[in-house]
Order: C-alpha cells, then structure tokens, then sequence
C-alpha cells in the first residue's frame, strides 16, 4: 500500500506516554516513504511493519524526535535525511537489511542523536560493530538498548583513531559499502515510485537506459511493470545491453 496522503490523514494521530505527538502508520506494508508533508507537526512517526527499503525522503521535520521503523527492509540511508529530520534523538531500525559498517555512517550526522537501535540487522554480526557506532555516533548515549560506557569510546577512538587521521582499519571498513541502486532517484523524490532500491548490478550504460525509461513511462502500466521486474530482481526488456532494442 502506497503511503498516500488519504492514508496519513485518516491515521491515528496521539499523544504517546512520553506526551509527544505520534503519528501511527505501523503495518500497512508500505513500500517507500511519501507525502509525509501532510501529515503536520509531530514528535514521533511510527513506521514499524512495513516494506520500506530506503530511509529517506522526509520533508524538513525540525519537530520531530523519535522514528521508529524496527521491521521493514531498509537497507540504505538517504545522505539527506540528518539535514531533514535535524533534531532525531530516538532511532530504532531494529529488524531491518542494512549490511555494512559503512552504510550507517549518515547516522553519525545527526548531531542529537543519543537512542539508536540496530538490533536484528545483518551488521551486527561484523567484526567491532559496536565500536564503529560509538566511534561514528559520537552523541549516541544508548546503542541496542545497552549504555554506552566510556572504556568502549577509548577503544572506538584507539581501533579507529579520529575523524581527522583515521587507523588504516577505519579506512578499510569506510571503503566498503552495500551495492545498490536507487532506483527512485531517476524521478526524484516527487516521483511515483518513492525510493526505491534493487540490488542489481548494472552496467552504466544499462543504469542510463533504465533511468530514461522510467522517465518516459507515460502510463500506469509501464510504471508497475518496471516495477515489477526492478522488484523481481529482473532487468526490464530493453535494458540489457545485448537486447537487440539496445542498438
């Protein structure tokens, strides 16, 4: 179910126990973050139980503080979103896809950030994860429910060294990230699709064709159908360099 602007206006809309104003669009198995300019002024978004795959196109929410999006399937965050959302203090991404140490350094940009929750993504199982965080997080006070404690900060800062002089091993994880590719940037974040993310791999030459593709789908149909195939882990026809329809 697409996150439209009927759904966010006819959602629950409350004061939660911490007297904050929470938005709930938990368990509509949305597929990409959208409209959310019409939602007004809230302290807290509750995402939790959806499809999402990108985390990302928010419009500026100086007010909001808590996102909570434990159970989708992000596996990126969108650069822009610490610029959008600049007051986060509480971010639980508990049960998601991210893959890589380096795919979580956006998060270190939000300067307010002190509750972040990573528990039951594939990241947590890579070698000094937690160190990584706290050293990339530096105002995160609670990481997966447990205190940040001052000895695990020395470590972080001897593993990796400074932001200035990083160690060789800081380097090494900052060069490795998960390889997507955002479909949904072709259209922006206006576009019918959202954000979008397959985990293809293309040529460039394919990447430029699809992208012209999806900006010259001029009917619903051909929209759901790249769709489709982008969700299949399929090239659509026309895409594939050796596709005769590519000469």
């Amino acid at each position: 179910m697409r996150l439209t602007a009927d759904l966010i206006t006819n959602s629950l809309s409350y004061l939660n126990p911490l007297k904050e104003r929470e938005l709930d669009l938990r368990g509509h198995r949305i597929p990409a973050i959208e409209n959310l300019g019409v939602a007004g002024p809230h302290d807290a978004i509750d995402l939790t139980d959806n499809d999402i795959q990108v985390l990302g196109n928010f419009p500026l929410s100086p007010r909001v503080r808590t996102l909570l999006l434990a159970r989708n399937r992000i596996a990126a965050v969108q650069a822009t979103l610490p610029a959008a959302v600049p007051n986060l203090r509480n971010l639980v991404l508990a049960g998601n896809s991210l893959g890589e140490l380096a795919d979580l350094d956006v998060l270190g940009r939000f300067a307010r950030l002190t509750h972040l929750v990573l528990v039951d993504n594939p990241v947590v199982k890579k070698e000094h994860y937690r160190y990584w965080v706290l050293w990339r997080c530096p105002t995160v006070r609670f990481l997966d429910y447990q205190k940040v404690k001052d000895a695990e900060r020395a470590k972080a800062k001897e593993l990796f060294g400074s932001a200035e002089a990083p160690t060789e091993l800081a380097s090494q994880i900052m060069g490795v990230k998960s390889k997507t590719f955002d479909v949904g940037a072709a259209n922006g974040p206006a576009g019918g699709q959202g954000s979008k993310l397959s985990r293809l791999k293309l040529t460039d030459k394919e990447r430029k064709k699809l992208q012209e593709m999806i900006k010259k789908a001029d009917s619903l149909e051909e929209i759901i159908r790249l769709e489709k195939a982008l969700n299949e882990g399929r090239l659509p026809p026309g895409v594939m360099v050796e596709d005769p329809m590519e000469e």
